[in-house]
């Protein structure tokens, strides 16, 4: 049986608190930091395209606009409403996972969109809050001692390893490692002991020769020009060692 847990509290779940009131709360200083960061990427495309907007830098300013906004009005619905609905959230995004398998749009290699006429829907980028929502959930839910219990544990784990694979079969590595990474961090800040950690990592790398041999070709070339990206200086491993030469010649901008 999953745990439901105590109440969920929050800075922005007072009923008596005001739309106004809610948009003093958010963390604005993170919002700065973002749009700083996000202004690099811009001044970039920008750079990139000889001095014009278009045709990346004008695009990718509209998207981020429209994200922000987003993010703001996620930001002001009560945490009770997103965590109430954290489990159907998850079921939606593995519908939609192997939706994407059965009738996907293939693009650059792999079958991850779906096409909706209007727009090309990413499952995999839902399934990334999705799965966020649901860990947190489900740790939320739990006792003390419930964070050591392996059984506990075991449903967790295979909570993330089911996206993770449907992901993968797109196939996605990069995708499917950075929702590795993200569950990792929340069972860190659940409590989960290091020793678990280091088992985990432990069996994990025991797994590496064989999960090698149903990695594809990109995906393998992809972790070696990782680790030795002066294998292919003007291959693959082109973009990282421009990016080296750059920033070793204490630049950011190249165009």
């Amino acid at each position: 049986m999953i745990p439901v847990g105590p109440r969920f509290s929050s800075p922005l779940n007072r009923t008596d608190m005001g739309w106004r009131d809610k948009i003093w709360q958010i963390n604005w200083a993170l919002i700065v930091l973002m749009t700083a960061v996000a202004s690099i990427g811009f001044l970039t495309l920008y750079s990139a395209a000889g001095g014009n907007l278009d045709p990346w830098a004008w695009k990718q300013m509209v998207r981020f606009a429209g994200g922000l906004v987003m993010m703001i009005i996620v930001a002001m619905i009560d945490i009770r409403f997103w965590m109430r609905h954290a489990y159907g959230l998850y079921l939606l995004s593995l519908v939609l996972l192997v939706a994407v398998e059965i009738k996907g749009t293939i693009g650059m290699g792999a079958q991850r969109w779906i096409d909706l006429g209007f727009i090309q829907l990413q499952p995999s980028e839902i399934a990334k809050v999705a799965l966020i929502l649901t860990l947190a959930r489900y740790f939320h839910g739990a006792a003390g001692t419930d964070v050591s219990r392996p059984p506990f544990l075991l449903a967790a784990i295979m909570i993330v390893l089911v996206p993770v694979a449907l992901v993968l079969k797109q196939p996605d590595l990069g995708t499917a490692m950075m929702l590795l990474m993200s569950s990792g961090a929340i069972f860190f800040m659940a409590g989960v002991r290091l020793w678990m950690f280091g088992t985990l990592i432990g069996l994990g790398m025991a797994a590496v020769p064989v999960a090698w041999q149903f990695l594809h070709d990109y995906q393998k070339k992809r972790i070696i020009i990782f680790l030795n990206p002066d294998e292919e200086p003007l291959g693959a491993g082109y973009h990282i060692t421009q990016s080296k030469i750059a920033l070793g010649s204490g630049g950011i901008f190249v165009g």
